[in-house]
């Protein structure tokens, strides 16, 4: 079965729920302005309640490197997720993390500037105008269907247990990344959707 990270996670139950169904990854977003926001102490409460081989994601979006490392460090987290608008070079100071670069695609979107970040995986999440991630739209997966990446990519934007099969078909990505597509409300996950997505995942 693919890899499924389930982003968006503020509380334990909804953490476990996913667990239960198999998820490979769960994400916690450090965006104070994002309705998903979770503070270090919570993720952390949440993280220490996770069973082994469940990888715990920082989502940072253009925050100071001190910053990113101090809530890392207090939060048990060695997997970060830059979802803003992050320089190469600011991305290759975290050689001591597994990094994933986000991207998000628009119409005339630049592939060739993905090739700069030498990181352990790419995301590719929906362009809105400030909104980094979480918008619950998808993108126009032709943009980077037949192209070959250096690194693993994920698939995010807008999926959902309708359209999870179609995606996976036409991009073949190493993973995808859900969030809006599995909530209720901004940060509150639905167990009927999430028993949904990954009965779809699992049917492929």
């Amino acid at each position: 079965m693919i890899r499924v990270k389930v982003c968006g996670i503020t509380n334990i139950e909804d953490a476990q729920k996913c667990v239960y169904y198999g998820a490979w990854a769960l994400g916690f977003v450090f965006y104070k302005k994002s309705p998903r926001y979770v503070s270090p102490s919570k993720a952390r409460k949440i993280i220490e309640c996770l069973p082994p081989f469940i990888t715990p994601v920082g989502v940072f979006v253009n925050l100071k490197e001190r910053a990113v490392r101090d809530i890392c460090q207090f939060a048990r987290i060695h997997t970060v997720q830059f979802h803003g608008d992050e320089e190469p070079g600011y991305c290759k100071r975290f050689k001591d993390y597994k990094i994933i670069k986000a991207f998000r695609v628009k119409e005339d979107f630049d592939l060739k500037g993905v090739s700069k970040y030498k990181v352990d995986a790419y995301l590719f999440d929906t362009y809105q105008d400030d909104v980094y991630g979480g918008s619950g739209k998808v993108f126009c997966w032709d943009i980077i269907e037949d192209v070959k990446f250096e690194r693993p990519v994920i698939l995010s934007g807008g999926l959902t247990p309708d359209n999870i099969n179609t995606a996976i078909k036409e991009v073949s990505p190493y993973a995808v990344d859900v969030s809006s597509g599995l909530e209720r409300s901004p940060g509150i996950k639905n167990a009927r959707l999430i028993r949904a997505f990954f009965g779809s995942v699992g049917g492929i």
